[in-house]
């Protein structure tokens, strides 16, 4: 109330303009929003974590399958009736040892199918290009392939190699010790030449003897492939002892 001249009271709206109505659709839109945004995340976080846990299980039960199976390659060669350079393909025929990749002894088995790979081991090709196996004496490309994620990821590590680098193959009675003369980042998956007996994309025209070591890239995709070649140097007898060559004892 305040009051007039003449003595009479004059009513005073002391509170202002009256507040505007709230909007209460726009606000159950913001909430939705926040609601679907916070399951978005929550979904990201646990694919994430599934991914993170497939990987390291494969890994876990490829390492597994792998040593079980290496053991039993070693088992084999330890028997005196094998005889000197037997070849037996159905538990693998022989370790590849890449130190850049430290990754320690690799099982080489004979194909490059997923039921082969996924066992945490190298596979050395059959198609579409027929690798030459070292052990043949002859001239050719020894060409394999591994995982690089998942299933014992035995080539993660690929991108370290360097030119000059060693690649060894160890067999029941021979060392092959390669080094590292080309690299090819990135080629297509459908790319066969590189895998050829004379792999004219690493600079080769010769005849030679060579290796080849093909995976997946860039990381956990397969979309394109990561190629390393070596080239034959040298091949050491093994002893009794199974002394490595100096390549793998730096």
């Amino acid at each position: 109330m305040a009051a007039t001249t003449d003595g009479t009271a004059e009513q005073t709206d002391m509170s202002g303009p009256a507040p505007a109505p709230r909007r209460r659709g726009m606000g159950r839109i913001a909430m939705a929003v926040s609601v679907f945004g916070e399951l978005l995340i929550t979904a990201g976080l646990i694919l994430g974590l599934f991914v993170v846990y497939s990987l390291w299980w494969t890994n876990v039960l490829a390492d597994r399958k792998a040593d079980q199976q290496g053991d039993k390659v070693r088992d084999t060669w330890s028997q005196k009736d094998t005889g000197p350079g037997a070849l037996d393909t159905r538990e693998g025929i022989g370790f590849l040892h890449v130190p850049a990749m430290k990754n320690g002894e690799v099982l080489v088995e004979k194909g490059t199918s997923s039921k082969i790979l996924n066992d945490g081991v190298a596979g050395y090709y059959t198609d579409p290009v027929k690798s030459a196996l070292p052990t043949s004496g002859k001239k050719g490309n020894f060409s394999l392939a591994a995982h690089r994620d998942g299933h014992g990821a035995k080539f993660h590590n690929i991108d370290k190699l360097k030119k000059g680098d060693p690649i060894v193959f160890e067999t029941k009675d021979k060392w092959y010790v390669y080094q590292v003369y080309a690299i090819l980042p990135e080629t297509s998956k459908y790319n066969v030449k590189v895998l050829s007996a004379v792999p004219k994309e690493s600079g080769k025209k010769k005849a030679g003897h060579y290796i080849t070591l093909t995976t997946c890239t860039p990381v956990l995709t397969s979309r394109y492939r990561y190629v390393v070649w070596g080239e034959l140097v040298r091949v050491d007898a093994v002893n009794n002892e199974r002394t490595p060559p100096k390549e793998l004892s730096s």
